[in-house]
């Protein structure tokens, strides 16, 4: 008998696992914060023989060099991957025993990486799980314009065939355990509601790169390609360079007066707490983005590249959450850290900014509305492009959230309504243009009432696509 345990990286949309036997396990794409994996090992009563690796991982900062060093496991990685550090390379057909009847088959997947290799978990001999990484995901596949634009094409029909070679090797009941597909952007289309399970045979029937013929995959697939987290490119250098051990101890404390002159040099100081506190009253010039959602994701794409960022929340457990995701994107320490809240934050002689929240129905009023000045207000939407281009808010000014730091400029002057398509992100934007002094309106309110609203029209393109 074998086991499977899942550890989930929400905030990512990426999973790791640990798969084992009774005496020894394997790991499978391990995130940078490896405790929780030693833990999941110690409750089974394992030893941790293996550390794999599908790929040289893009989006996120791998645990596996630490995890092996703690552990003296063996460090499995595709003998393709241009590495600095000491592993046992992996080439298509190798077998590494796991334990008692359990071992690891590579796989050659090429297509999200050039190197890309997948596991089959084998019990006795017959493939049990198929850890896929990046290549078979759950309905679509791992993008393939995260290496080199100029090999995009053709890792998208390595994709194709990667897939097919799977599919046509693996009995219909076997498990596919892909590491992105679960809000990644690293999954082509950044499938969000992917279910929490697949198997070949349901992958067969419905994966685009399993029933549609290469060209057309190949031409929907990059059709379908969105911007590419900007901290990606620090990720991929860091996993090859072989990543340092985390530092999880708490951040020193800051003061009213340290916060203060840490937004006057200009660095970035990022309030946790929720959109609706945040917005009923926050610290002048800070920043919001909820630890409870994207923050690794969001904070790693909007910050300045190795500036220092101070961390705000209600308690000392929600910036230690905050720091663990943070170390997974390559952000090890806070400058500092203060809790409580704005009055807590905020220097003597100083008051808490506050701005106003909405939806759509708030929204649709205000334009139906003539203004004392027959003016109208500025309606900014910053969701992706790819999500603009099914519909947009008659008149509205495109800046995707993840450009809008660098160009806040563009916004004409007047209130400023922002809108995504849940809230979130609309709460991040609205942040950033109270700390750079403009009034602002957050649409906290799902996009559909905005069809239902009335106040859509199919999307104009213009200047404020033009990067999109």
């Amino acid at each position: 008998m074998f086991f499977i345990d899942t550890v989930e990286l929400t905030g990512l949309g990426n999973r790791s696992y640990l798969a084992g036997g009774a005496r020894a396990g394997v790991v499978v794409d391990p995130p940078r914060d490896v405790d929780r994996l030693i833990a999941a090992a110690a409750r089974h009563g394992v030893r941790i023989a293996l550390v794999v690796e599908t790929h040289v991982h893009n989006d996120y900062v791998s645990g596996g060099l630490e995890l092996a060093r703690l552990t003296g496991a063996r460090y499995l990685v595709p003998a393709g991957a241009r590495v600095s550090f000491d592993r046992v390379p992996v080439v298509d057909g190798d077998v590494h025993p796991v334990d008692a009847g359990l071992a690891l088959r590579a796989v050659a997947t090429p297509g999200h990486t050039p190197h890309h290799t997948a596991y089959v978990l084998e019990e006795d001999g017959r493939p049990a799980a198929a850890f896929t990484g990046g290549s078979l995901l759950i309905g679509t596949v791992g993008r393939p314009d995260l290496v080199e634009p100029r090999l995009t094409e053709q890792l998208a029909r390595a994709q194709h065939a990667s897939a097919h070679r799977l599919a046509d090797a693996l009995p219909d009941t076997t498990a596919v355990l892909p590491t992105h597909g679960f809000g990644s952007f690293c999954a082509a289309g950044h499938a969000a509601g992917a279910p929490a399970g697949t198997t070949v045979g349901a992958e067969r029937t419905s994966n685009d790169a399993l029933v549609k013929d290469v060209d057309t995959f190949v031409a929907d697939l990059l059709a379908g390609l969105d911007d590419v987290p900007a901290y990606y490119a620090h990720m991929g250098p860091a996993n090859a360079a072989g990543p340092t051990p985390v530092d999880l101890t708490p951040p020193r404390r800051a003061d009213a007066a340290e916060l203060a002159a840490r937004l006057a040099a200009g660095e970035w100081v990022v309030d946790l707490r929720s959109r609706v506190a945040f917005a009923e009253g926050h610290l002048a010039g800070s920043f919001n983005i909820e630890g409870t959602g994207s923050l690794a994701t969001y904070l790693a794409w909007l910050i300045p590249w190795g500036r220092p960022v101070t961390l705000l929340a209600s308690t000392a457990e929600e910036i230690a959450a905050a720091q663990r995701e943070l170390v997974r994107v390559g952000i090890d320490r806070p400058a500092a850290a203060a809790t409580g809240g704005p009055a807590d934050w905020t220097a003597d002689g100083e008051r808490p900014r506050s701005f106003r929240r909405a939806d759509f129905a708030g929204l649709a009023a205000v334009l139906a509305a003539p203004s004392a000045n027959g003016g109208r207000p500025v309606v900014l939407d910053v969701r992706r492009a790819s999500e603009r281009a099914g519909g947009a808010v008659a008149g509205s000014l495109h800046i995707p959230v993840h450009l809008l730091p660098g160009r806040i400029g563009e916004v004409p002057p007047g209130p400023v309504w922002v809108h995504c398509a849940g809230g979130m992100r609309a709460a991040i934007a609205a942040s950033l243009l109270d700390a750079a002094g403009r009034e602002v309106v957050a649409v906290d309110d799902s996009f559909d009432r905005a069809v239902r609203a009335g106040l859509t029209a199919a999307p104009r393109r213009s200047t404020g696509d033009a990067e999109a």
